[in-house]
């Protein structure tokens, strides 16, 4: 669904099933601007996935989704104070917000 509502909006929008390949995707285009990732994935979480791309490109920005409220997900630990999560569920306009703030638009 983000992925079709992102195409709507203009972007290029490259989807990956999983963290692996995600970080592959990566390594073969060199223009990403943004990582959209779930919180909970199997195989790598999220967060996992960002710190991973953010060692090869510190400016990458990054919006985590999830289910979870900010308030639920913050006392474990699992995302960085500051970081941009996405509620779910969203709508197109809140998609189009949050990845416009990210980019700083």
């Amino acid at each position: 669904l983000a992925k079709r509502l992102l195409d709507q909006q203009g972007h290029t929008v490259l989807a990956a099933a999983t963290g692996v390949e995600a970080l592959r995707m990566f390594e073969e285009h060199a223009s990403i601007d943004m990582l959209l990732t779930d919180v909970i994935m199997p195989g790598m979480s999220g967060p996992d996935l960002a710190a991973q791309l953010l060692e090869r490109r510190p400016s990458l920005k990054v919006i985590y989704m999830s289910g979870y409220t900010d308030d639920t997900i913050a006392p474990h630990g699992v995302l960085n104070p500051g970081a941009m999560l996405l509620p779910k569920p969203f709508t197109a306009e809140t998609l189009a917000r949050k990845i416009d703030d990210a980019l700083g638009r």
